[in-house]
């Protein structure tokens, strides 16, 4: 088992091809099942509100306005969980309000606007080259794939784990309360480590609010944190060929 530990900022180095600089101002939002953080590019302040399980895009749109009324940004990205194709939503959260399908958020926001998977990036804000599986514990279970630069989003918490349960239903929140810390830890680095040698992972990182209740992590995974989805969010303006 290695040490919690996470990589600072300045230790990333990501092997894809990115502007050094960029003039746009970019505003990242992270959705999650309990909380919606902001970050704009340049700026270390991240400002957050709650969400919940009634939570619409409209209500996002208009909390995260009124939340960053004095900022000045060009273009948005938004961190989404659940399934995004494209750059479009695909199917209404499972632990937040309905009417996410088909908002408009760049009419919304006034800006342009892209919508990806919450995993997804922070997957790739956290990403360092190669094989690398993402795995973020949260509210729900956040799950992507990045080989040789490529996202590719997964939807391993829905799936059948056992005793009828998902992966989600063990892994997520609800898991952690169902199964005490000892058992929740102990399940976590079973699925790490079955999914990495499936999944052939050089590598894993394990995100979410949930990650730093870990006490130790399995061999050649690290830890994740929050800052890096705003990272993959400011990422996917400076080379538009990351957006999934």
């Amino acid at each position: 088992m290695s040490s919690l530990k996470r990589r600072p900022d300045c230790a990333i180095v990501v092997h894809m091809a990115v502007k050094k600089k960029t003039q746009k101002r970019v505003l990242a939002i992270d959705i999650g099942g309990s909380h919606v953080k902001t970050r704009l590019s340049g700026h270390r302040e991240m400002r957050q509100f709650d969400s919940g399980p009634d939570m619409t895009p409209k209500q996002m749109v208009a909390q995260v306005h009124k939340m960053n009324g004095d900022l000045h940004f060009d273009a948005v990205s938004i961190g989404y969980p659940g399934v995004v194709v494209h750059g479009k939503i695909v199917a209404e959260p499972y632990n937040l309000g309905r009417g996410w399908m088909g908002f408009d958020f760049r009419k919304a926001f006034g800006r342009p606007t892209h919508v990806m998977n919450d995993a997804a990036m922070q997957a790739l804000g956290s990403y360092e080259g190669g094989r690398m599986l993402f795995l973020g514990l949260g509210t729900g279970l956040g799950s992507t794939m990045i080989v040789d630069g490529v996202v590719a989003p997964m939807e391993i918490a829905h799936l059948p784990y056992k005793g009828g349960r998902t992966y989600e239903d063990y892994l997520g929140d609800r898991g952690r309360r169902r199964l005490g810390p000892k058992k929740w830890r102990k399940t976590v680095t079973e699925v790490v480590n079955s999914l990495r040698a499936a999944l052939e992972a050089d590598y894993v990182v394990i995100g979410g609010g949930n990650a730093r209740k870990l006490k130790a992590l399995p061999d050649s995974a690290r830890l994740g944190s929050n800052d890096f989805a705003f990272l993959g969010g400011f990422r996917i303006w400076r080379n538009p060929s990351l957006r999934t």
